[in-house]
């Protein structure tokens, strides 16, 4: 009995499973079978995985249904300016809610004002004003949604009494 041999005893039932010694300490070399179907799982692990981050970043950076952008700005006076914009929308039949904002030198929002922009074209500009608690020097869109809380409600139409 030696280490070489694992420290068994020749004839003994437990020949094939080492107590001590090398073959004890380090495992039997896996078969190529073995080692082909870890690869085959772990490679399809690594696809599905790939296939749901692609499925996320899609969704995450993909064209918005609703967009809005602003075209250009008109400081009216040291409290009101006047923000002109473009919203886009996927549904023209949607109505749609922006928030439109504006700010002062120092960066900081000084006005903020929600519009409800009805069902319409693709494509369509407004312009709106926006009141502020200190001088504005830009008038910006924050963002556009096709969900309109319901405090918004449709401005009253030309004709109507009001």
């Amino acid at each position: 009995m030696n280490s070489s041999d694992g420290g068994t005893p020749p004839g003994s039932d437990l020949q094939d499973r080492p107590q001590s010694g090398p073959r004890a300490t380090y495992p039997v070399a896996q078969s190529a079978s073995s080692r082909r179907m870890w690869f085959i799982a772990l490679s399809a692990l690594v696809v599905v995985v790939g296939v749901i981050l692609a499925v996320i970043g899609y969704h995450k950076f993909a064209d918005p249904d609703v967009s809005g952008q602003a075209t250009g700005y008109d400081i009216l006076n040291s409290s009101t300016v006047a923000v002109q914009f473009t919203v886009n929308r996927a549904d023209p039949s949607q109505p749609v809610a922006c928030v439109i904002r504006a700010r002062s030198k120092n960066g900081s929002e000084t006005g903020r004002r929600e519009v409800l922009i009805g069902p319409g074209q693709v494509q369509e500009g407004h312009r709106v004003e926006v009141k502020t608690s200190e001088p504005p020097v830009i008038g910006e869109v924050f963002g556009c949604s096709t969900s309109v809380p319901a405090y918004l409600t449709a401005p009253p139409s030309a004709g109507s009494a009001g």
